[in-house]
């Protein structure tokens, strides 16, 4: 089974080797038909601690690291200025 892997947004870095990412997806609303954007947060570990927030990056599925944190930060896709 291959491994989950999501684009999102770095909104926090607060934490040593760790960052906050926000995973927007769109989802149909089921009796109104209208797509709704919903966001989900994910904690990612960062081992060299070079993400910042407002950078888009890419995150993978893994082995539990700590109690929250289930995702590494893949690829650096996109800096903030």
């Amino acid at each position: 089974m291959p491994k989950k892997v999501f684009i999102g947004k770095v909104i926090g870095d607060r934490m040593d080797k760790t960052v906050t990412v926000a995973v927007t997806r769109q989802q149909k609303h089921p009796l109104y038909k209208k797509y709704v954007k919903r966001v989900t947060k994910f904690k990612a570990h960062d081992e060299d601690n070079r993400c910042r927030p407002g950078d888009t990056v890419k995150i993978i599925e893994s082995r539990p690291v700590s109690k929250t944190k289930r995702w590494v930060v893949l690829d650096i896709l996109n800096r903030e200025a």
